[in-house]
């Protein structure tokens, strides 16, 4: 494991976090936008996005292997990596308001398929985890730190 890795494994965890961050400020912004985007010539409501995310550490097996001295070629953590953006495919809200522009002939109208408050809880878990990262590179810093310190003293 190299002096930085842990720092670069924080980082990109603190990435990560901020995207969910953004994309969960993006679901909550367009929570009442019935025009999301054009679809086979009509429209259809905002559509939740979430984040994939995926490892990006080799296996198990390659860590063991480094450990007990037979591998040399793993690598230490190497953090999060974010896959992509997804939509979410939930069917969308019937809600009878017959007067909006975009009600059907029932009068019902498609509503984003946003929850808030499943955008609220996926917002401080993003949070939080931003933090648990800022404290993570924050203890790499400083045990980098005593390390100079100590090497200086003797």
């Amino acid at each position: 494991m190299g002096l930085f890795d842990a720092v670069n494994s924080a980082a990109s965890g603190l990435t990560a976090q901020r995207l969910r961050m953004d994309v969960a400020s993006s679901n909550m912004a367009n929570a009442d936008s019935t025009r999301g985007q054009l679809v086979d010539g009509e429209w259809e409501p905002y559509r939740r996005k979430m984040v994939t995310m995926s490892s990006n550490e080799s296996n198990f097996s390659s860590h063991l292997q480094s450990a007990m001295g037979r591998n040399t070629e793993a690598s230490g953590g190497g953090g999060v990596q974010v896959d992509g953006i997804v939509e979410d495919q939930s069917p969308f809200e019937q809600v009878y308001r017959p007067n909006h522009p975009d009600a059907n002939e029932e009068g019902f109208v498609e509503m984003p398929n946003v929850d808030p408050l499943k955008e609220n809880v996926d917002m401080m878990s993003a949070s939080r985890s931003y933090e648990a990262n800022i404290t993570s590179m924050n203890a790499s810093k400083n045990m980098m730190l005593k390390a100079l310190e100590i090497g200086q003293g003797q």
